[in-house]
């Protein structure tokens, strides 16, 4: 088995080393861990995204549309392993959220997953509100953060990746059609719930607690709605780092 981590990065010098580094570390954590290999893809970045990239010796493709299903979608098509882990270059990988990723991996009954996401620093009280929120229809319904999706490459080449008319709600899009791609074939999609995914909390800094909760329902209305245009999504498209 190997497995691709591909992180997509816009403008993200700032944290994309502490990400790079947490997903080595979480790997040499492992017993026995697999072939795997890092890649990013620079979003369009004006900053030192791919030099960081570089200088940490990891390959980078470039996306020249700043769209994030284009973006995860750039680094798939760059991948060669048999799983694809998707994570954000403002995420750190633990070694317990891996270890279950791996094991869901091995099992041989999934087809993908999640996880459940917290962030550092602790979000404000609204912010904390809304992570439970988020949190409970992920394990509910199984659908899984955009910081953190993995599942198999032929399950995501057979359809077709990432929504590329979305521009926020394109993990929500792909992890349906995952369910219902590993249903046909007797594979669950999963949602690690006993060590969640660690992301930074710079937006609910950035942000106050209506713009984020407007954000929220607005990216829960699905395909259909407002992600497809990114001057409705200023939390996602509003160029603040």
């Amino acid at each position: 088995m190997e497995v691709s981590v591909v992180i997509p990065a816009f403008n993200e010098e700032k944290l994309l080393g502490a990400c790079l580094d947490s997903a080595r570390a979480a790997f040499a954590a492992q017993a026995g861990a697999p072939e795997h290999e890092f890649i990013v893809c620079d979003n369009n970045s004006t900053d030192g995204t791919a030099a960081l990239a570089a200088a940490k010796g990891v390959g980078t493709v470039f996306e020249p549309l700043n769209r994030i299903a284009g973006a995860r979608n750039r680094g798939a098509a760059a991948a060669s392993g048999d799983w694809l882990l998707f994570i954000d270059a403002d995420s750190r990988l633990s070694a317990a959220t891996l270890a279950e990723t791996l094991r869901l991996m091995r099992s041989g009954t999934c087809c993908g997953g999640g996880a459940l996401v917290a962030f550092d620093p602790a979000p404000p009280a609204w912010g904390a509100a809304l992570t439970w929120f988020w949190n409970s229809l992920s394990r509910t319904f199984k659908l899984a953060a955009g910081s953190y999706l993995f599942c198999r490459r032929d399950a995501f080449v057979a359809l077709g990746g990432f929504s590329p008319w979305l521009y926020a709600a394109e993990e929500i899009a792909l992890s349906e059609e995952l369910k219902r791609w590993g249903k046909a074939r007797g594979l669950d999609f999963r949602i690690i719930v006993s060590a969640p995914h660690l992301s930074s909390a710079r937006k609910f800094r950035m942000y106050g607690a209506w713009e984020c909760i407007v954000e929220l329902f607005t990216f829960l209305r699905g395909p259909f709605s407002a992600v497809r245009d990114p001057s409705r999504l200023r939390i996602f498209y509003g160029g603040k780092r």
